[in-house]
This record gives structure tokens, C-alpha cells and sequence, in this order.
């Protein structure tokens, strides 16, 4: 056995684990909600929105690298593309918030409730069950049309090298992109700034959009360093191109501060009294702690560590990094979401990790059943053609 059908032999592997992780995290998470339903359904909904945070992401990289074919993007793309075709899995994974709409979002209670908050009822032509739905599966239409698009092409220019193909996808990448980013600020409202219908913050979108495109590149050098010990990764790839990877994943970072920290100061100065509670709760008692984490780990540390050369040349610690700021991601997603219900301090319920562990092993499974259905590396690509043999020619 050559060390490319082991990889798929351990991809294979890795695919079962996960699967049956999945199954039984779920299992267990579905028998504990039908004694606490409501914490089910807030519990999901957080495990959700993180693990939809990687394929969204993925796409929204892939349309990147697409566009400018940047080289960052050669030992990456299969990992985004079958990121991307894990899309119709996170729809059938996103019906449960549907059914426990009323459960979650204070303006799908009933009319009586609703007509009682005069902010609920002003909001209710756009924040209603009914246009909420639609819109919903608007966004996924538009996302697995996006992605199936652009995967289709990629294995028609495996299968036949016609370079008419690379324009196909450049071409498509553009507007899409913009799509991209509209629907995701446009989902990043609906399913969770909504949960706190009475605050509203325009940098969200944007600070969501950063959230999943950092996810999804973490993700995507965590995977890639697990298969890089063995072809065809094995030596595709020169330790500076690991550099552009790094880099990637810095402004990123740098983005999320900015972002993060330019919603704070905007609703802090402009001293916004509907708006200021959203932080006094998230800084301060019982939630600080959690704050605090954040901005040292998933900003201080990654930072220094990112500016250094030799750790983003070295795949390796590369991976260790960006598998911290994978982790710092599912905290930073649980201060955003989990304070809606939880007012005083966070209480890691049980609920919250089988939900965790549920979906995420669900979405593995199918990730890893996706990556191995395709070479690891694209064929007959013409912008990396050149390059390659010069690379092996050195």
C-alpha cells in the first residue's frame, strides 16, 4: 500500500470514528432534551451556529483563492471544497431550530406577547416565524448552489485539464463572494443577533463573516498537517508557502480585534443605553472571566506568535496554533450566543457539550467521507502547473 491509499485508509477511519461519536453525542443530547427541552434548543443552537461557521467559511475562502489564485490556496483547496459540500448536511442539521423557533427567539412568542414589546412589534414585518423560514432557506439555496457550481467545475477540470474551467471559477468567484458575504451578515442576524431582538450592531455581519472565514482556515491547516506526513501532500509544499497560510491566518486575527473592538467602542462612546447591556453583561460579572480569555488567546498570544517567521515555515506549530484559535472560536461563539439566556455567568450545561460532540461528529463524518471521494491535490490546474515543476526541479 502507497502512502496516498493510506491516507485514504486513515481518512476512512477517522470518517467511522466520527460518525458514530456523532451518533451517540446526538442520541444522548436528544434523550436529555426531552426531559429540559428548552436548554436543548439553546444548547444546539450554539453547537450550530460554530460547526455551520466552518463550511461557510470554506466557501467563502475557496471564492478567495479562486479569485486570485494565490498560491496559499493550492494545498488547501481540496479540504475547503469538501468543506463546502458538507452544505446540505448543515441545512438538514439547521431544521431542529426551526421546530424550537418559539423556544429561542422572543419575537416568535405569540401575537399577545409579541404585541406587548412595542420593539417586537415594530420589528415583526421582517422578525416574524413565516418570513424567517423563507429567508433561511434562501441563504442555503444560495450557498449550495455557490458551492455545487464551483465544485462541479473543479472535477470536470480533474477529469479533462481544460483551462476554460479555471476562468469559469474566477469568473464566478467574484460576484459570489459579495453573495458570500451578504448572505452570511444576513444569516449571522437572523439565527443569532435576533436572540436579543432589542439590541442591534452594524459591524455583525462583518464580525461574523470574520469568525467563519478564521474557523474555516484553522480547520483547513489542522486537516492539512494531519496529511501532510504522507503523499501526495508530502512534498508538494516548500516551507515558505506555509507562510502565506500563517499570514492568512494573522489577518484574521487582527481583523477579529479590530472588529471586536470597533463594536465596542462605537456602542460605548456613542454611550447607546438600548445597546450598552449587551456588553455590560458580556465584560463584567460573571461573564468577564470569559472575556478576558478571549482577548488574551484568541488575540495576545496568536498575535505574537503569528509575527514570527520560523513558527509559520514550521507546519507543525503552525497547526498548534491555528488549533488554539479553532478552540477560541467555540468560546468566542459561546460569549456571543449563550449570554442571551444566560444573563448572570455562563453554566456549562451538559447539553451544551453533547451538542458539541453530536453535531461536530456528524459534520466530521461527512467532511472525511467528502475528502477522500476526491485526489487530495487538484488535477491540471494551470496556474500551479508551472510552479510545480519548477519546485521539483529545484
Amino acid at each position: 500500500m502507497n502512502s496516498s491509499d493510506a491516507n485514504q485508509v486513515r481518512i476512512g477511519r477517522g470518517q467511522t470514528r466520527a460518525i458514530l461519536v456523532g451518533l451517540l453525542g446526538l442520541g444522548l443530547c436528544l434523550l436529555f432534551g426531552f426531559r429540559n427541552p428548552l436548554q436543548f434548543y439553546r444548547s444546539y443552537i450554539f453547537a450550530f451556529v460554530f460547526w455551520s461557521a466552518i463550511p461557510l467559511g470554506c466557501l467563502g475562502i475557496l471564492m478567495l483563492h479562486h479569485l486570485t489564485s494565490g498560491w496559499w490556496g493550492y494545498p488547501i483547496r481540496r479540504i475547503l471544497e469538501a468543506g463546502t459540500r458538507t452544505l446540505p448536511l448543515v441545512f438538514v442539521l439547521f431544521l431542529p431550530i426551526l421546530a424550537g423557533m418559539a423556544r429561542l427567539y422572543p419575537w416568535a412568542q405569540p401575537p399577545s406577547v409579541v404585541a406587548a414589546d412595542p420593539i417586537l412589534e415594530y420589528k415583526k414585518p421582517y422578525l416574524n416565524p413565516a418570513f424567517f423560514t423563507v429567508r433561511s432557506f434562501v441563504y442555503f439555496a444560495i450557498w449550495i448552489l455557490l458551492a455545487s457550481l464551483l465544485n462541479k467545475w473543479s472535477s470536470e477540470q480533474d477529469r479533462t485539464g481544460d483551462p476554460r474551467l479555471k476562468v469559469r471559477m474566477t469568473s464566478l468567484s467574484g460576484p459570489g463572494l459579495i453573495l458570500w458575504g451578504l448572505v452570511v451578515t444576513s444569516a449571522a442576524v437572523d439565527w443569532v443577533m435576533s436572540l436579543e431582538p432589542h439590541w442591534f450592531s452594524t459591524i455583525y455581519g462583518m464580525l461574523f463573516i470574520v469568525i467563519e472565514a478564521l474557523a474555516a482556515i484553522t480547520f483547513s491547516i489542522f486537516v492539512l498537517r494531519k496529511l501532510s506526513d504522507r503523499e501526495p501532500l508530502k512534498d508538494c509544499v516548500e516551507p515558505k508557502r506555509f507562510l502565506d497560510l500563517g499570514n492568512m491566518m494573522l489577518v484574521f486575527v487582527l481583523l477579529w480585534a479590530y472588529l471586536s473592538f470597533s463594536q465596542l467602542l462605537i456602542i460605548w462612546a456613542g454611550n447607546l443605553k438600548n445597546e450598552i447591556p449587551w456588553y455590560t453583561q458580556r465584560a463584567f460579572g460573571g461573564w468577564a472571566p470569559v472575556g478576558v480569555l478571549l482577548l488574551i488567546f484568541h488575540f495576545f498570544v496568536p498575535f505574537f506568535l503569528l509575527l514570527q517567521r520560523g513558527i509559520k515555515r514550521r507546519l507543525g506549530i503552525l497547526s498548534k496554533v491555528a488549533a488554539l484559535l479553532l478552540i477560541l472560536s467555540v468560546v468566542d461563539i459561546y460569549w456571543i450566543v449563550v449570554p442571551s439566556y444566560e444573563v448572570a455567568a455562563p453554566k456549562v450545561h451538559a447539553l451544551d457539550l453533547l451538542a458539541l460532540i453530536g453535531i461536530g461528529g456528524l459534520w466530521i463524518g461527512a467532511f472525511l467521507w467528502q475528502l477522500k471521494r476526491w485526489p487530495l491535490l487538484p488535477l491540471h490546474d494551470p496556474r500551479f502547473a508551472g510552479v510545480l515543476e519548477h519546485q521539483h526541479g529545484d
